[in-house]
């Protein structure tokens, strides 16, 4: 029988993150993966394909603005959605290639099957050829990830009723695609298609989208995206979605009562996602499951059982491949004896549609409930030189400051390059920075950094220079 001082259960972001921290740490290490692919669903079915699509689907969608830049375009511009997919999958394969090199690099033994808990101490591996093999560790650590939800009455066959994994690999640009669920993943992929010619519907039960962001950005993008195409149907609860032949009729009801009956060929449901550990046998370990599925962890991220720790999206807190990463690098150094910690008020969160969304911090809506004063600083795109040069003038930067002692509290922003531009405000907010100090930082122009200055200006006496 194999013996390792760690054996991580998963390999998406925060399995293979905490792994290499394992292995730098000197830990003889494995990490046990039921598919053929390392990533999880981040690299293989998640984050890194629908990044790939916004991408491609972004360049096309930019072709219609070349004229505006003098640049013209002869002759029939079309889509090859089987080319496009193809490209996805190719950057798929060669991030997850990347992982098992890292793998090799840190000599990390990669097991493949289905972990699954025999004691405390043992992993039992199915393999695909039908045999077992046992391994053990003096630590496990669940990194296991999450799945797509869906609701009771909806019966998702893969084809027209699909989730986020199917709509990565359509073989056709659908007519009509509604959506279901006006969160990030939804909006996302919504755009894709969106941009390809599809007529994409959203119904959401709350009463806007990206509901768990500060409402300013929901509106912006609501904004934003209705002027693309898109329609919404908002504080709507669904209750039917029905499959005849190539066609699906979603209904939906208001709290009015009123009933709205949309007819589509592809419905997507995206209703958030929940922990997955189907298969793992944690009660063998002893190991504590919430009623929601998660698997309960201390501050540490240490189980009721000592020895057996839980990263990412199979334990509390946002489901971000990030936020996995640092919980995952966090148990290896735990592990190790050091003493590391996370700030999750400074996760950040990202919308990758275009304009990009991002965030990190209290938003309004919190910072209100909790009764803190603050003041805010916003400052909008179309100001910036920058913006202006390259035509991207939607959006806005919010800097939300403590009114007594100017200390940062929250940054929103929506607009081009943001889900970069929040790193600025990550690091700011982790050394405890003022909007004052944000707004002497020298900010080289023109950049759309330069709106992140401006807000921070604006928050500060009102002191916005170019607006």
């Amino acid at each position: 029988m194999s013996s390792f001082d760690v054996i991580i259960i998963g390999s998406g972001p925060g399995g293979y993150v905490s792994a290499i921290r394992c292995a730098q740490l000197g830990f003889k290490t494995a990490i046990i993966e039921k598919y053929s692919t390392l990533g999880g669903t981040c690299l293989n079915v998640g984050c890194i394909p629908s990044k790939a699509l916004l991408a491609s689907s972004h360049y096309y969608s930019e072709i219609a603005h070349f004229a505006d830049h003098g640049i013209e375009v002869s002759g029939e511009v079309k889509v090859n959605l089987e080319k496009m997919i193809a490209r996805k999958q190719a950057v798929v394969d060669q991030t997850s290639g990347g992982v098992k090199f890292l793998m090799d690099k840190n000599k990390i033994t990669v097991l493949e099957g289905l972990g699954s808990f025999v004691d405390s101490t043992h992993v039992a591996i199915a393999k695909a050829d039908g045999t077992l093999e046992t391994v053990e560790a003096k630590n496990i650590i669940i990194a296991t990830g999450s799945k797509p939800s869906s609701l009771p009455f909806i019966k998702i066959d893969k084809e027209r009723i699909i989730t986020s994994t199917e709509a990565l690999k359509l073989k056709e640009v659908p007519k009509h695609l509604v959506i279901i669920g006006g969160g990030v993943i939804g909006i996302e992929l919504g755009q894709v298609y969106l941009r390809l010619g599809a007529q994409v519907s959203v119904v959401e039960f709350m009463d806007r989208i990206i509901p768990g962001m500060d409402a300013s950005l929901s509106k912006e993008l609501t904004k934003v995206l209705k002027k693309q195409g898109m329609k919404f149907y908002v504080s709507h609860k669904v209750k039917l979605v029905e499959r005849k032949g190539d066609n699906v009729t979603v209904q939906a009801e208001n709290a009015k009562g009123e009933t709205i009956t949309l007819e589509c060929d592809y419905s997507l449901v995206s209703v958030g996602r929940r922990p997955f550990t189907d298969g793992l046998n944690a009660d063998k370990a002893g190991v504590k499951i919430s009623d929601h599925g998660q698997v309960e962890v201390n501050d540490h991220l240490q189980t009721n059982v000592p020895n057996i720790y839980a990263i990412g999206d199979v334990v509390r807190g946002a489901m971000l491949a990030h936020k996995a990463e640092e919980e995952g690098t966090m148990v290896a150094e735990i592990i190790a004896g050091q003493k590391p910690h996370i700030d999750y008020n400074l996760i950040p969160g990202v919308v990758y549609t275009w304009p990009e969304v991002a965030a990190v911090g209290q938003t309004e809506e919190q910072l209100k409930v909790s009764g803190v004063e603050f003041k805010s600083g916003s400052f909008p795109f179309k100001a910036l030189g920058r913006a202006r040069a390259g035509g991207d003038l939607d959006g806005f930067v919010k800097i939300l400051a403590d009114a007594k002692t100017d200390e940062v509290l929250g940054v929103h922003m929506i607009g081009a390059r943001c889900a970069d531009l929040i790193a600025e405000a990550v690091t700011a907010m982790e050394f405890k920075a003022s909007a004052e100090d944000i707004s002497r930082m020298s900010h080289a122009h023109p950049t759309f950094a330069e709106a992140i200055k401006e807000a921070a200006l604006a928050a500060t006496d009102n002191r916005a220079l170019h607006v």
